[in-house]
């Protein structure tokens, strides 16, 4: 896959948001985390007041900007994104060797998304050191980027969820249920 980069600054993604100025969306790479829990439940958090999408419902993840000067945007990078992304936002620490690349997907508006998967952990250490990270940032006077986290087995749980979901929170529910169901299909 070859990728090339415009440059464009928050303000852009911020305008969007706003009626009288609805600037056209560019499509984005990101890269997500899917967190399985040893009980067979996958990690999803809700994104806090103070993000670019408060209330929505996502994995743990997040857009990845172009490499500075001679750095260069490989796999390895990304998967160092990945497990940061995942760090800063749940509080679960995974080297990024231990990400394994899960699907690439491309969405409605053209934007790239790389899942990685994470190594099973039991639900009470997600739970736990999520605690632990929104105690941290909120001692430090911040909010942290999830206000709260769930845990869900299948689409259908996704409708226990009070607030919007970004669009591939449902197909990558499925195709983890489905994985559970008939592994290795």
């Amino acid at each position: 896959m070859v990728l090339s980069w415009t440059g464009v600054t928050y303000r852009h993604y911020a305008l969007r948001r706003v009626p009288e100025a609805r600037a056209a969306a560019l499509p984005s790479l990101f890269v997500t985390v899917v967190q399985p829990t040893d009980e067979g439940a996958l990690l999803v958090g809700q994104m806090s007041a103070s993000t670019a999408a408060p209330g929505r419902w996502q994995l743990p993840g997040g857009s990845v900007e172009p490499p500075e000067g001679r750095e260069v945007l490989d796999e390895a990078a990304l998967r160092r994104h990945a497990a940061r992304e995942l760090a800063e936002e749940t509080g679960v620490n995974t080297a990024p060797d231990d990400l394994t690349l899960w699907v690439v997907t491309r969405g409605g508006n053209g934007s790239i998304g790389v899942f990685y998967r994470a190594p099973s952990r039991p639900a009470s250490v997600l739970r736990e050191r999520f605690s632990a990270l929104v105690s941290a940032e909120q001692t430090r006077g911040r909010d942290p980027e999830f206000r709260e986290v769930a845990l869900v087995r299948s689409p259908a749980d996704l409708s226990d969820l009070a607030g919007p979901q970004v669009d591939y929170l449902g197909p990558v529910v499925r195709r983890f249920a489905e994985a559970l169901i008939h592994p290795g299909a």
